[in-house]
């Protein structure tokens, strides 16, 4: 079994706060290493958790620096940056992948860099931190983490629903709709579905744990992509 890279002192310097050492290794625990060990203890307590810290955090941020804003916008923000895809993009930007603790079978099929598995453990680091360092220092690391997301105008409306904004940049550019194929992989209550998404002489693959969530990802990696031409 292949073990995380570095220690976690490391990755607790790349988030800037504290965290209890077995608390962060519980966070990492996914839980098809948890069933390959003896049925562990796993991330999904700590994943729920992290879910509602991340949600209050992003709302406060939101509502305090942007008083302008009406509730459907507010609400059209705080859907980008709390996504599974937004998620992934901020465990990416740290690492978090090294770190994991996953099963054989996950490892080898590219487990460190699903979105939905770094989303998920994005959000049991956060609940981690919450009971670890507590609510202010948890809401800090929320608000640091997404900052960057929030300073590009552009993912609100593609990480909201990134399969309507391609179509519409594909129509801009002159391209037919988005044509996509999807594949599964592992067994019925465990499935990890791939998306491919063509258009014109551009494709990009997207991984999550349904149909709707792979293409999902596919098509904000198409539409970035396709942005950089316009």
């Amino acid at each position: 079994m292949r073990r995380p890279a570095g220690d976690s002192s490391q990755l607790m310097e790349k988030l800037g706060v504290d965290i209890d050492s077995e608390l962060l290794s519980l966070a990492l625990t996914h839980r098809s290493y948890a069933y390959e060990h003896g049925h562990l203890p796993h991330n999904e307590r700590l994943e729920f958790l992290g879910d509602s810290v991340l949600g209050q955090a992003a709302t406060v941020l939101l509502y305090t620096r942007h008083p302008e804003l009406e509730e459907g916008a507010l609400a059209k923000r705080r859907a980008s940056v709390v996504s599974t895809v937004a998620l992934a993009e901020v465990a990416r930007s740290i690492g978090l992948g090294a770190y994991l603790r996953l099963g054989r079978g996950e490892d080898q099929t590219g487990g460190r860099d699903k979105d939905s598995i770094l989303a998920d453990t994005m959000e049991a680091v956060i609940g981690a931190t919450y009971i670890s360092a507590g609510q202010d220092a948890a809401t800090a690391l929320v608000q640091r983490l997404i900052e960057p997301l929030l300073a590009d105008p552009d993912r609100y409306g593609a990480a909201v629903d990134p399969k309507t904004s391609l179509q519409e940049l594909a129509a801009r550019l002159g391209f037919p709709p988005p044509a996509y194929r999807i594949d599964a992989t592992g067994p019925d209550h465990d499935r990890v579905f791939t998306a491919t998404v063509a258009v014109g002489d551009e494709q990009r693959n997207g991984t999550g744990t349904s149909k709707k969530h792979a293409e999902m990802a596919a098509a904000l990696l198409l539409w970035r992509a396709l942005s950089e031409r316009t």
